[in-house]
């Protein structure tokens, strides 16, 4: 059986146990960038390989493309590659952030066209509190490796000139912190507010208390309320860089919402050119 979505702590245990599986952590600090790797190295899930968002989950910035524009599918493949993920093995992703970026490293694989690739839910501390071990040794990376093959795309991406001109007629949502959203605060990026028209869903509220996702029925009941009956192919998720969006494609995914896009480049790119517009409140 392949995993898709999410996989438990308990579930993931079993499957360590009777098949071959990547594992990969990408904790991340967006206030401290080598915050991640460094609790990676004071300890993670056994074999865990480490993928840092801004080195091996994004690609070279312009200044006009966001803060985390995705890197190139073949430069992606590479890097995957050299983790020895073929389409045959199963991935789990995880990090310490309520899947912050679990969630980005899980779209992007799907990007390459990697079906068998899942969340673990609740992240490290769910594994610890299952009552899973951790390790510190650093598992090689395999050097030359074989770039992952190409594969048709399992997800859409829309750019910024053609969302530009589909504002009004398509359903955008945001997954940044609400005061973020509408533009009392910006700790970030080069303006405040939002993309006129967007909703705001921040992506922590797809979560229980426990930082696991919500049940499935009650994730789709918050998606199917913000769509609108809209053509799923027409629900846009964007959020500060391209990362935490991702965290709102898998609850729709989760809650069996499929086929939603992402505009990688997010507010950061949109917002790093004054001749767009915003909006806030």
């Amino acid at each position: 059986m392949k995993h898709n979505a999410l996989i438990d702590a308990e579930q993931l245990r079993r499957l360590a146990a009777d098949a071959p599986l990547v594992v990969i952590d990408t904790s991340f600090d967006l206030a401290d960038t080598a915050a991640g790797e460094r609790s990676y190295r004071e300890g993670h899930l056994p074999g865990a390989h480490f993928l840092h968002l801004e080195t091996d989950l994004s690609g070279p910035k312009t200044g006009r493309n966001g803060r985390h524009p995705l890197p190139s599918r073949e430069a992606f493949a590479a890097t995957v590659g050299a983790l020895d993920v073929t389409p045959e093995t199963q991935v789990v992703v995880y990090d310490r952030q309520q899947a912050m970026f679990a969630a980005r490293a899980w779209w992007m694989l799907r990007w390459l066209g990697h079906a068998a690739v899942a969340v673990l839910d609740g992240g490290l501390q769910a594994w610890q509190a299952a009552g899973g071990a951790l390790e510190t040794a650093v598992p090689p990376r395999l050097d030359p490796a074989a770039p992952y093959p190409t594969q048709p795309s399992l997800v859409a991406v829309i750019d910024s000139a053609t969302l530009a001109a589909q504002l009004g007629r398509v359903r955008l949502i945001d997954a940044r912190a609400p005061e973020r959203f509408r533009g009392e605060v910006e700790p970030l990026d080069a303006q405040a507010g939002h993309i006129p028209g967007a909703l705001n869903r921040f992506f922590r509220d797809n979560l229980a208390p426990d930082g696991r996702f919500k049940p499935p029925s009650e994730l789709r009941a918050a998606f199917e309320s913000l769509a609108a009956n809209s053509d799923r192919r027409a629900v846009i998720h964007q959020c500060g860089s391209g990362a935490t969006a991702c965290h709102n494609l898998l609850a729709m995914e989760v809650a069996g919402l499929d086929g939603s896009v992402l505009y990688p480049g997010s507010w950061s790119e949109w917002s790093a050119d004054p001749s767009r517009p915003i909006a806030q409140g």
